[in-house]
């Protein structure tokens, strides 16, 4: 990890003993675990971090880019995580149709490229500098419910199972959470509301150090895109994702296909898996005693499927809120509403305007797609955000989407 500290205060299975009660349990060691744990933890709380896999980070489930002015509100840029930078974006119509946006007005998912291993283990390290007790192979099996509060978790650790209490818990546990569904929330997902994803890490391929490609097309990813995201030194990740309710094909092999055709002579020495939560956030976050953030809120983009940086802001807001509760003595889910208001605030209405436009997207034809790149090839976007491009192609194209006029 060239240089950087992989245990820091991190329990294994050494032995070593969690207490059985915090002021917080933050459940998921991912970018929102990681930063409500730290924030918490500043707060000069007693929080407890636990993942169940034996290390954070690994392993990795998306394409790895992040927006660079995002990023540095919550952590100070370092090279040993940043794999690549990127100076914009190319989005490729099904005939070929290319249209380019600059890094800055790309979105929150093109500027660096990280090394996702790396960048999660460095954000548990701070939240372990902060003071947060951090321990890995450690799976909550349940919740503690009192009086309709949650009180903690049951967590399995080295074997054996240890019931840990809590003030509030945190549920930062992914797309798979099972915390919220304990909590009698409702996580339901639709099968259209996931996008099963496939991404090789290729090497020894000539593509642009400078760009992060975006390919769309039925025949490529049916209701979802393929990307090319550099990561230096000749290799990237490339990967798509299609909706969940598509059975034509499998995503590794239609992924197969993209690589063969495309970077036949490259070589595969990573493969991942993953599902990304594409249905807009869930109507509930919050319980009595519990919190939501990251995959496992949903708060993931409906139409981009990025999801870091909305769940460090998620992490850093219910870290907020969480401790400014405990000091009130309320954790009542009327009081926890700031949470779920404050997130909404900062992004609930992006998501929602994603969401519509993805609904409108999945159903539009490659002849649809070719149209609307064909609209605006040429055109100078170099200070037209994604958002601008989406009003500029409704304004060209009002019969295709027409169903999206009042929303821009």
């Amino acid at each position: 990890m060239r240089g950087m500290c992989q245990s820091m205060s991190y329990r294994s299975n050494r032995g070593a003993e969690m207490k059985d009660r915090y002021d917080v349990i933050v459940v998921g060691a991912g970018p929102a675990g990681s930063i409500a744990a730290k924030t918490i933890a500043t707060h000069g709380l007693d929080v407890l971090m636990i993942e169940k896999r034996q290390e954070i980070g690994d392993p990795v489930r998306c394409a790895e880019g992040v927006g660079k002015p995002q990023i540095k509100k919550h952590i100070k840029p370092d090279e040993r995580w940043i794999a690549a930078e990127v100076r914009g974006s190319r989005i490729f119509a099904p005939d070929g149709t290319m249209v380019e946006l600059s890094e800055d007005l790309s979105g929150a998912e093109v500027g660096y490229v990280l090394e996702r291993k790396v960048f999660d283990r460095a954000l548990a390290d701070e939240a372990a500098l902060a003071g947060a007790e951090i321990s890995v192979k450690t799976r909550a099996t349940d919740l503690i419910i009192k009086d309709g509060f949650v009180k903690g978790i049951t967590a399995l650790h080295i074997g054996g199972e240890q019931k840990i209490h809590a003030d509030i818990v945190i549920g930062a546990d992914g797309v798979e959470s099972k915390i919220g569904r304990w909590a009698g929330i409702n996580t339901t997902l639709p099968a259209s509301g996931i996008e099963t994803c496939a991404q090789f890490l290729v090497a020894d391929i000539d593509i642009d150090q400078d760009r992060c490609e975006f390919y769309l097309g039925s025949t490529i990813a049916p209701a979802g895109y393929a990307w090319v995201f550099p990561k230096g030194e000749r290799c990237a990740n490339i990967g798509l994702g299609i909706s969940g309710d598509v059975h034509a094909a499998r995503p590794v092999d239609l992924l197969k296909n993209f690589v063969r055709t495309r970077y036949n002579d490259g070589k595969i020495i990573e493969f991942v898996v993953g599902g990304v939560p594409t249905s807009g956030p869930l109507e509930q976050t919050v319980a009595s005693g519990l919190m939501l953030a990251g995959d496992a809120a949903r708060q993931s983009d409906p139409l981009t499927g990025g999801g870091i940086i909305n769940a460090m802001d998620a992490g850093k807001i219910a870290g907020d809120v969480a401790a400014h509760a405990i000091e009130e003595e309320d954790v009542s889910r009327a009081r926890l509403q700031e949470y779920e208001a404050g997130w909404r605030d900062a992004f609930g209405k992006k998501m929602n305007r994603s969401l519509a436009v993805k609904n409108r997207f999945v159903t539009l034809s490659d002849d649809d797609l070719n149209k609307l790149a064909q609209s605006v090839e040429g055109a100078d976007f170099s200070t037209v955000d994604l958002f601008g491009l989406l009003v500029t192609l409704v304004r060209k194209n009002p019969r295709i989407l027409w169903s999206l006029r009042k929303m821009f």
